[in-house]
């Protein structure tokens, strides 16, 4: 065994650590629920867009991007545009011609008017209306066609019909060994009083959404190291590796 295989085999038992400690596994999740009180995700931009992700998602979002190599990566949820630059400027660092395409509901003019005039443009492509509407979903089909490696992460509406019918439509997009993120699980685990004003909160959110798609698609499987890894993340049994054709 040389020394990066070594390295390797150190940081595996790492991460099997922590999926065994229950004790580290229960304090992740009392800090995710306490920082989520303050709008943490909100802190944090990329090359001058808000983010609005937990940092530990974005670095488990790039160690994807570069063991997969995509072509493409389709996000549906914009906000104001950071992830779209994000994911674009791995894109852009692999080189070829990949781009992502964001889906959103409603894009605001001035989130739009500044994705379009950032550096990272020209890689990213940009459709309003729901994700699930049939049309958009062949539009982002149209983007996919001909490409060698698909990755998807969804962040839009968080309800378990919208994100279960997301799953449904953009699944089988994604190409083997690549994923499928489903952000903002963490719902399902959070006090009902941390979700107002909204349609979704616990029984009714992506985490539910995931595991009822899982029932029925047994071509994806949760990555366990994954979430262990991060241990602070807004995706917990969201992380969905194709494992099968």
């Amino acid at each position: 065994m040389n020394e990066i295989e070594r390295f390797q085999a150190e940081v595996r038992d790492n991460i099997a650590g922590l999926r065994a400690d229950a004790d580290v596994q229960a304090l992740s999740r009392i800090w995710v629920r306490e920082i989520a009180r303050h709008r943490y995700a909100y802190n944090f931009s990329w090359m001058g867009r808000p983010a609005i992700q937990f940092p530990q998602d974005m670095i488990g979002v790039q160690e994807l991007v570069w063991r997969i190599q995509p072509d493409l990566i389709v996000e549906t949820g914009i906000a104001h545009g950071g992830s779209l630059v994000y994911s674009a400027s791995l894109l852009q660092l692999l080189g070829g011609d990949g781009i992502v395409v964001g889906v959103d509901v409603d894009i605001r003019p001035h989130n739009r008017a500044a994705i379009e005039q950032h550096p990272m443009a020209g890689r990213i492509r940009m459709i309003q209306g729901s994700s699930i509407d049939p049309a958009v979903v062949e539009q982002v089909r149209e983007h996919a066609r001909g490409r060698k490696s698909v990755l998807v992460l969804l962040d839009s509406n968080h309800t378990h019909e919208h994100v279960l019918a997301e799953l449904r439509a953009y699944a089988p997009l994604v190409t083997p060994d690549s994923y499928i993120v489903v952000f903002d699980t963490l719902i399902e685990d959070m006090p009902a009083d941390l979700i107002q004003d909204r349609p979704w909160g616990p029984g009714n959110n992506p985490k539910t959404a995931v595991h009822a798609y899982l029932a029925e698609d047994d071509r994806f499987a949760i990555d366990r190291d994954m979430e262990a890894k991060l241990l602070i993340t807004v995706a917990p049994d969201g992380w969905l590796r194709r494992v099968r054709t």
